[in-house]
């Protein structure tokens, strides 16, 4: 079950990076497994993870790799199947070993290769697979391949997620691309989530992670499945300045914005197809929080409302029952006036100033409820801030997808 979706886009090959997909074994339905991104000599990355302190071997990895080298990166190896998490020491070791064997293969420093993995936590990842399969990777890179990339790193997924945007940086056509996957375990900070996004620009390395934790803040980190977060969330942002446009700097202040707003759109456009492919999820809900005194507190109070059962269930069964969305609002943890808020479900009025507007009916606002994709709005009377995000109803189908999934 997944909410209604855009097919995967005609995805142009960004300059600068190769890439190739393999199924090695790791997945029992024998699809595509493993994936390799090679990129160009100057290609530099940023990389955001998970706020959970049980990780993968392959987050640390990173971590500490991006620190070390000045976020230089020439490979990114992709394994779905196999979290890599939770084995000790001998996950890391396995990491190293999966690293060493594509710098070789690639003739690249080791330290310049990335590692990420989803799937089962707590089981040793069979290492003869992974590493049969490097030297076919290795063979068969080529430019185009996004959406069979984008298949390769999915586990309960139910379809392939990507996204694209076209710009102009210093008269130069500029590529921004990026692959995500996640239906479950998904929650702020990126939950049971991987998201890749490659872009031919040339980025000072300290500005590319602004960026990058900027469109995060209002992309995978505003949205929500089931609350849970995972050992694994990572996303990764690479940039290779294969256009010829020349390196963006802080002061460049157009162009830069131009790039913000591209990897923006990207990255809520992946964000939203995670929620939309929510595990059982039959409904979008988009929650607007506005008249805030800042957006923190708008954002707390929207998350509190997205991860409460009570309206994601009440979203499944097409139940207009504002009172339960007042009431997260209510215990968000944020000081609020109960006699300023406003509600609306779609555009149906039903509370203001605090109480139920006098002409509100019922029928409407069921009507509302029982669509595709929902939106509601509440505005506390406050201020001026305001944020958006986005999560799914809680269906029969979740629990049936958890209870047969070993994690």
């Amino acid at each position: 079950m997944a909410v209604s979706h855009s097919p995967f886009p005609d995805l142009p090959p960004v300059p600068g990076f190769r890439l190739a997909t393999v199924a090695c074994g790791l997945k029992q339905s024998g699809a595509a497994d493993l994936l390799l991104v090679e990129m160009a000599a100057g290609t530099h990355a940023a990389g955001l993870f998970t706020r959970n302190q049980v990780v993968a071997a392959p987050v640390t990895l990173c971590r500490d790799r991006l620190a070390q080298n000045n976020g230089v990166a020439r490979a990114l190896l992709v394994n779905a199947g196999n979290a890599n998490a939770v084995n000790g020491e001998r996950g890391m070791q396995d990491a190293l070993t999966l690293s060493r064997q594509v710098a070789e293969r690639l003739q690249l420093p080791d330290a310049t290769v990335m590692l990420a993995s989803t799937g089962v936590i707590g089981v040793p990842l069979p290492m003869h697979k992974p590493l049969q399969a490097i030297p076919e990777l290795v063979q068969h890179l080529q430019p185009a391949g996004w959406q069979q990339a984008a298949q390769a790193i999915m586990t309960t997924d139910t379809f392939a997620k990507g996204a694209g945007r076209t710009i102009t940086l210093g008269g130069k056509e500029v590529q921004v691309v990026g692959i995500s996957k996640g239906a479950g375990m998904i929650h702020p900070d990126m939950a049971t989530m991987l998201a890749f996004l490659f872009t031919d620009a040339a980025v000072e390395p300290a500005l590319l992670h602004t960026l990058l934790q900027q469109t995060v803040e209002k992309s995978f980190n505003s949205i929500s499945v089931d609350g849970d977060t995972s050992t694994n969330d990572t996303i990764l942002l690479f940039a290779s300045g294969a256009s010829g446009a020349a390196v963006l700097q802080t002061e460049d202040a157009a162009e830069v914005a131009l790039l913000a707003t591209a990897l923006q759109e990207v990255c809520q456009t992946l964000a939203q197809a995670i929620v939309r492919d929510g595990e059982g999820a039959s409904k979008l809900i988009q929650i607007q929080v506005e008249e805030a005194r800042n957006s923190a507190e708008a954002k707390q109070i929207a998350m509190t409302v997205a991860k409460s059962p009570l309206v994601k269930t009440a979203c499944a069964g097409s139940d207009p029952n504002w009172g339960r969305i007042l009431a997260a609002v209510g215990y968000a943890g944020v000081p609020i006036v109960a006699n300023r808020l406003s509600l609306w479900l779609g555009e149906v009025r039903v509370v203001e100033q605090g109480g139920r507007v006098a002409d509100y009916q019922e029928t409407a606002g069921k009507a509302v409820m029982e669509q595709e994709e929902i939106t509601i709005r509440i505005a506390l009377g406050l201020g001026e801030a305001s944020h958006t995000v986005w999560s799914c109803d809680l269906t029969h189908g979740y629990i049936t997808i958890n209870a047969e999934y070993h994690t």
